[in-house]
């Protein structure tokens, strides 16, 4: 028996089948790629029937495999805090607005105004951002009171798939909590956003958690996924907390890494709902367990953007990267090109390098934004320390982990703790496969320990320059936003 996994990223969608032991199947895996549609005024959306398109191609692609026809249940992670809206008839008439979207500071600052901030961070888990929906709401209602005016039902992209598969409208409480909407404690929408929204109820779709399944696929995907017709299709959860069970850090003991387009540092508390530093967020994998911890929008999309403005090799980065001094540049570089998240939240931050010298080379400005984003993984993971086991593990995975040895080396160096490198090219995946086997068979989510290749510890003298240069950056946020 199999299980199918949809991992549908921000720059990419996945179909994998893994088998009962939580492993990728050999050549079992299919992958489309895109980009959020970006625009000068800090707008990153993408077309949802495209993006649906994309995800329902993938899934075809990996049914002709072999093993395909033994599929046990689907299961689906989705990048979250998007929104979008739908009329009467399901149709989309917005775009899909991702949580990189900027716009909308001056409806952050009005809302900060009618409601209280650090109250709302600790009922919801989430700041008064551009990444959630309050602000892009408000955005919304102010600048597209049409398109406001024609939407009935306000949606995430998963909940949105869900309803051209089936016909039913669900979101989990998992992705729900990125929408910054989530009451904690009652797993229901917030009712404070509801009445300063002028938001009803019956807009939102119904909450449910992960193991909620759903059964009997509409004729047109019965007939197009025929092995699939009667396979349960476990509700989708939140990308970012697949990747903590999968890299095998499920309790406070072990912290999860990511860095992909963006960056993360996440781990998981079982119990009551914890209270939560102001830098950091806490989201939900299921009803028992929190998910705690920091995002950057800045991540591999660093190395991206500058390879492609000075038309660098990805090789000779990783070369100039692993025999540079650290720090050896002079420059500091705030790498908030897509906004600011964690740690400080400032919906108006945006990228910046000082420092600038005719000498300056292009391979020591991709240098300086790598180190930059190292320093912004380090400054959450400061704040997540007090939650966190003394002797707490680092388990580091991602695409920008996998690709590059040095970049790794550099956020060892700047978190002065070593990382272990997860052995798992698919974290995302095998977290959802470790889910579904959790609720079919009973299985402890700790029976999947973290496998790893390899540990990474901190250069000494490199720990030093990085504390000064860590300083530096801080300063320079400091005086641009403070």
């Amino acid at each position: 028996m199999t299980l199918l996994i949809i991992d549908i990223g921000s720059s990419s969608t996945r179909a994998m089948l893994f088998d009962e032991h939580a492993q990728l199947i050999d050549d079992a895996q299919r992958t489309v790629r895109y980009r959020f549609d970006t625009t000068a005024d800090g707008g990153a959306a993408i077309d949802p029937l495209f993006l649906r398109e994309q995800v329902e191609t993938c899934v075809s692609s990996l049914l002709a495999h072999p093993q395909a026809g033994q599929v046990r249940a689907v299961a689906v992670a989705s990048f979250v805090g998007n929104l979008m809206g739908l009329d009467a008839a399901g149709v989309p008439r917005t775009p899909i607005y991702t949580y990189a979207d900027t716009r909308g500071g001056d409806e952050a600052d009005f809302l900060k105004q009618q409601i209280d901030p650090a109250h709302i961070h600790q009922r919801t888990g989430c700041r008064i951002h551009t990444a959630y929906w309050p602000v892009r709401i408000r955005w919304l209602q102010r600048t597209q009171p049409d398109t406001w005016r024609q939407v009935v039902r306000w949606v995430d992209f998963a909940t949105y798939l869900y309803r051209c598969w089936f016909g039913i409208e669900q979101c989990t409480y998992s992705a729900a909590s990125w929408s910054g909407m989530l009451n904690r404690d009652a797993l229901d929408w917030e009712p404070q956003w509801l009445s300063l929204l002028d938001l009803p109820l019956e807009k939102l779709p119904r909450l449910v958690d992960y193991d909620h399944s759903l059964s009997g696929l509409l004729p047109e995907y019965a007939q197009r996924w025929p092995i699939l017709r009667h396979v349960p299709f476990f509700s989708a959860v939140g990308d970012g907390a697949a990747a903590n069970i999968g890299s095998g850090c499920v309790d406070a003991t072990r912290v999860a890494l990511t860095l992909g387009t963006t960056g993360a540092l996440r781990t998981v508390i079982a119990g009551s709902t914890p209270m939560i530093p102001l830098g950091l967020w806490s989201y939900r994998v299921n009803t028992l367990h929190h998910l705690v911890g920091g995002a950057t929008t800045e991540g591999g999309s660093i190395v991206v953007w500058s390879r492609e403005l000075f038309q660098i090799d990805r090789d000779a980065v990783e070369a100039a990267l692993a025999g540079a001094l650290p720090d050896g540049h002079g420059l500091t570089f705030l790498p908030l090109l897509a906004g600011e998240r964690s740690p400080g939240w400032n919906p108006e931050a945006s990228g910046t390098l000082y420092g600038l010298r005719l000498a300056t080379t292009p391979l020591e400005i991709v240098q300086a934004g790598v180190e930059g984003v190292a320093f912004r993984l380090a400054a959450v993971f400061d704040q997540l320390r007090p939650l966190l086991y003394p002797d707490v593990q680092i388990i580091a995975g991602g695409g920008a982990i996998r690709g590059s040895a040095a970049w790794t080396q550099i956020i060892a160096d700047a978190l002065d703790t070593p990382l272990h490198v997860s052995a798992e090219a698919e974290v995302t995946g095998r977290g959802m496969a470790i889910l579904a086997l959790h609720t079919l068979d009973h299985v402890a989510l700790s029976v999947f320990p973290p496998v790893v290749s390899h540990t990474v510890t901190p250069r000494p003298f490199a720990v030093e320059r990085y504390k000064a240069a860590r300083l530096r950056q801080q300063a320079l946020y400091e005086r641009l936003y403070n």
